[in-house]
Parts: C-alpha cells; sequence; structure tokens
C-alpha cells in the first residue's frame, strides 16, 4: 500500500529529521554529566574521556526498551486521540525540547532532558485534548516523585560517602600507606554500589543477568551477598596493592572513577534515549500501524542509531560549554569562571553566613582534611581529586540505574548535579573563596529547571494546538519558530563564549609573563583588574 502525501505523511517523515536533533542536543547537554567527574580530575582528556563513554552510551542504548515504553504509553492514552492529535503531541515534544535543549547548552547551562519531555508531552497533550482528563495522574506523580526522590537519594549518599572516605583517605589519596590502609574497603563498597545497581537492578531484564541472581540470592540471601561481594573485592584490591605496590596504589582511584563513569554512560544511554528517541518511533508507528502502533515494540537496531546520535552529540562545543561551568560550580578551587544573577550571589550569602569563629573553630578548620587547590602538569586546574569523581560518578550511576530497571525515567542531570554539590559540600569547598559565586550559580541551575518545566509545559500546549488546530499552517509557524529561536540563541550564546574566551586570553599571556621560572602558585594566576567578576 502506497503513502499518500498527506498532513500525517509530512509529520511522520519530520520526525525524523527531529529525532537526529533531539538526539543531538541530547547528547550535549547531558555529556557533561558523564565526563565532569573523569575530566575534572584531569584522569583523562576530554576527547578521551567522551570516546570512552559513547561506547557505553551505545552500548546502553540497546537495553533502552523498558523506559521507552513507559514515556511513550504511560503518561497518555494515545489512544484517546485521533491519528493526527496524537502525532501532533509527539512532534510538539521535539519542537519544544529542542529549542530549550539548544538554548540552555548555548550558555552553558545544564538542563534536566527527562524533565522537559515529561511536561512537555503532558503540555501537548493537554493543548491537543483541551483537558486534563487525558493524563495518568497517577503515572505522572509517580515519574515527578521519582525525579525529586532520586536527587535527594544521590545528594544524602554523596555527601556521607564524601565525607566518610575523606576523613578516612584525607587530603593525599595517593599515598600507599594510606591507600594500602583503606583503599580495599573504600573501593570495594564503591565496586559493590556499582556491581549492585549495573548488573542486579539495571541489567535485571537480561536473562543470564536474572537467572544468575537468583541463584546467588537464593544461596546467600540479598545482605550475605553484597556482603560477600564487599569482601571479595577488598580482598582482590588488597592483593593487588601489595603486589603492584605504589604504581597500584597510586592509581587505585583513578580506576574506580573512570569503571564508575562507564556504568554511568551506560545507564545513561539506557534511561535518557527515551528523551530523544521515542517521540520520533512513536509518531512513525502511529503512521505506519495507526493507533496500535503505540503498543509495537521498539527495534534493536533503532536504539542502537539513536545511541550512535548521542555519542555524536557529546562531541559538540556546545557540550564542552556544559562540561566546563558545571565542573566549576563546585571545583575545590577559589576562583573559578561562573555567571550568577546578583539575586542567587545574595541569596547564597545569606545562605552562607556564618557568626565570626572563634580559636576552637578555627583549630577545627586547619585540621580538616579538604583537598589542595592544584594543577596538572600543563597548569589546568583540578577541579576535583579522584576518590571525590569515583563517588560522584558511583552515586550517580547507582541511582540511575535502579530507575531504569525499575523503567523509570528519572534526570540524569539532576542526580549528577546534586552528587557534584553534595561531594563539594562534603569536602567543604563552599567554606573558603568565593563561595557565594559557586553556591549562586547552583541556585541559578535550580531556578532554571524549575523555570525549564514551566516553559516546556505551557509552550508545548501552545504549540500542540496550533499544529493539530491550523495544520500546514501551523506546522510552518512551528518550524519557523524552530528556526528563528535556535539561531537567536546561537548569536548570543557564541557571543557569550567569545567573550569568555577574550578574558581567558589575556589571563593566560599574564600567566605566561609569570612562568619565567616556573608555574606560579595559585595566588599569583589571576591578576585582579582582569578577574574581577570572581572568575
Amino acid at each position: 500500500m502506497g503513502f499518500e502525501f498527506s498532513y500525517e505523511f509530512v509529520l511522520a517523515v519530520l520526525s525524523f529529521g527531529m529525532l537526529i536533533s533531539a538526539c543531538i542536543e541530547v547528547g550535549s547537554n547531558d555529556a557533561a554529566n558523564l565526563v565532569n567527574a573523569v575530566f575534572g580530575a584531569r584522569i583523562l582528556k576530554r576527547n578521551r574521556a567522551v570516546l570512552l563513554a559513547g561506547i557505553f552510551v551505545v552500548f546502553g542504548a540497546s537495553f533502552a526498551s523498558p523506559v521507552m515504553n513507559t514515556v511513550r504509553k504511560g503518561l497518555f492514552d494515545p489512544e484517546e486521540l485521533s491519528v493526527a492529535g496524537a502525532m501532533a503531541v509527539f512532534l510538539t515534544t521535539y519542537l519544544v525540547n529542542t529549542v530549550l535543549l539548544y538554548g540552555y547548552s548555548g550558555y552553558g547551562l545544564p538542563i534536566s532532558t527527562t524533565a522537559t519531555l515529561i511536561f512537555s508531552l503532558a503540555g501537548a497533550a493537554v493543548g491537543v485534548s483541551g483537558g486534563l482528563d487525558i493524563l495518568h495522574m497517577a503515572t505522572m506523580y509517580k515519574v515527578i516523585g521519582a525525579i525529586f526522590i532520586s536527587v535527594v537519594m544521590s545528594g544524602v549518599a554523596a555527601f556521607l560517602a564524601q565525607r566518610i572516605f575523606r576523613g578516612a583517605m584525607g587530603k593525599n589519596v595517593q599515598d600507599h600507606g594510606l591507600v594500602l590502609l583503606h583503599g580495599p574497603w573504600i573501593s570495594g563498597l564503591i565496586l559493590v554500589s556499582l556491581s549492585w545497581f549495573m548488573i542486579v537492578k539495571g541489567m535485571k531484564a537480561i536473562p543470564l543477568v536474572k537467572e544468575l541472581r537468583g541463584q546467588l540470592f537464593d544461596m546467600f540471601g540479598v545482605g550475605g551477598f553484597l556482603i560477600l561481594l564487599w569482601a571479595s573485592f577488598a580482598f582482590v584490591i588488597y592483593m593487588v596493592l601489595l603486589t603492584l605496590g605504589k604504581r597500584a596504589s597510586s592509581h587505585l582511584f583513578h580506576f574506580t572513577a573512570v569503571l564508575g563513569m562507564i556504568c554511568m554512560a551506560f545507564a545513561f544511554g539506557q534511561n535518557d534515549l527515551a528523551n530523544c528517541a521515542s517521540p520520533g518511533l512513536a509518531i512513525w508507528m502511529l503512521f505506519s500501524q495507526g493507533l496500535e502502533g503505540s503498543h509495537m515494540d521498539i527495534p534493536v537496531w533503532t536504539l542502537v542509531a539513536c545511541g550512535i546520535l548521542l555519542f555524536l552529540g557529546m562531541n559538540t562545543k556546545r557540550a564542552q560549554r556544559v562540561t566546563r561551568a558545571e565542573i566549576n560550580t563546585a571545583s575545590q578551587h577559589s576562583k573559578v569562571k561562573l555567571y550568577a544573577p546578583q539575586w542567587c550571589i545574595r541569596l547564597a550569602e545569606i545562605l552562607l553566613y556564618r557568626k565570626a569563629r572563634g580559636s576552637l573553630s578555627q583549630a577545627k578548620q586547619t585540621r580538616l582534611q579538604t583537598p589542595k587547590q592544584e594543577r596538572d602538569e600543563e597548569g589546568k586546574k583540578v577541579h576535583y581529586d579522584t576518590l571525590r569523581a569515583s563517588v560522584i560518578l558511583a552515586v550517580s550511576a547507582s541511582v540511575i540505574a535502579l530507575a531504569s530497571g525499575l523503567g523509570l525515567p528519572v534526570s540524569t542531570t539532576y542526580v549528577c548535579f546534586a552528587s557534584v554539590i553534595a561531594t563539594g559540600w562534603g569536602d567543604r569547598v563552599f567554606d573558603r573563596g568565593r563561595a557565594e559565586l559557586k553556591v549562586g550559580r547552583a541556585l541559578w541551575v535550580l531556578t532554571s529547571w524549575f523555570m525549564g518545566a514551566a516553559i516546556a509545559t505551557a509552550a508545548s500546549a501552545v504549540v500542540a494546538c496550533i499544529l493539530f488546530q491550523w495544520k500546514w499552517f501551523g506546522l510552518l509557524v512551528g518550524l519557523a519558530l524552530n528556526l528563528w529561536l535556535r539561531l537567536y540563541f546561537k548569536k548570543n550564546g557564541d557571543a557569550h563564549e567569545a567573550q569568555y574566551h577574550s578574558k581567558k586570553k589575556r589571563v593566560r599571556k599574564y600567566r605566561q609573563q609569570l612562568a619565567a621560572t616556573g608555574y606560579p602558585r595559585e595566588s599569583e594566576v589571576s591578576p585582579p583588574a582582569l578577574l574581577a567578576d570572581g572568575s
């Protein structure tokens, strides 16, 4: 049966182009969540970290079907709409989300692709149907609740883990004696966390893993299995440290950080693929199969192809901006380059207000085992040490993999950002330098998230109504607005970036002038006249 050149056919064709764009934009914004810790700790160069993470993003994407079913069918019933109406809902999410992601990424501002998808779907469905009855409010509450709970879980777990591990290891996480004493049980816990959530929870749909899990639990019980796994990891790590000596101890937490990034990338591909692939695939299924197509399984090859597009998005310049800004927000360095509105900085000053500390508090402050403000051999800032990078990635990957195993889309951005801020608080990076700028930036990011959700809901309701009611003319209006807003955000985002690099070049020239007798100390690096804005 041949296809007629109809409104529905045009929507189906456009969905492929918009799917490609959406995959690239999701990769561009969420790339920071995968490589920020490893890159911020200078364990790997960014291009190598992106390549390694991208391989596992594609691998994780092949297991994304359970999450995509939740997004496509769980929030509302396409059967309650006409084919054209359901297709208009899904295309609207692309028109709105690609603009939001492009704009946020252009300014280096992370945004939750999961939250924007959910609120866009809800707003578009309401815009087409004209009422709230079409929404499954119980599912909406469940998904939104999962997002907020995952943020709290990751924040609390990351803070406690960082505070405990830092108290044991201190400032120097490469000291052979300390690593030999505390490294096995700390890295063992990290590996147990990754193994438990990635294999037992995140991969629980795989038959082999499911069968193996049942046998182990029946034999040892859940608690016994975890203790046995922890003891096994700790013993193996201890023997490796004894055998290889300082060479192994100096790279132990490098290994756990990279492994955490790999697990994070798998969870990202599994969970966040729904944010860019499911609307386009749903449109094509609706066009080819009718309303019954919304219940078809997603072919694996399409998931892999979408995963490759995610990887391509991770290599864009906008992804680098998001990475840099998110790393700086909770850097262990006192001076960083960040932007935050004045009201956010003022509010941060109130939140950070402390009464004058006495001599006892000063002595306690001196004993704090906080990392030093270091630079690598190329003179670049080391924003995290390897221990903190391991905690950030292990906690984030665990929470997201747990949600993926349950078929719930959670926000990679929210989870990772909460882990970054929480581990920074655990390391007391907000007790020195321009902490009000960092906390102000965090407040601005949180505010932008709420703004993004509100914009996504309202804009999607309007655009979906226009597409459904005005048909061809509405489609032209939606595409024109999408293109114009992209050009607008590109121009202004590039101008903001050019201004940043001009200041950065002046600072680099100043450093080179001071480097005649060796690389300058941190206090000598940033001349006040050049960086009066707190960078």
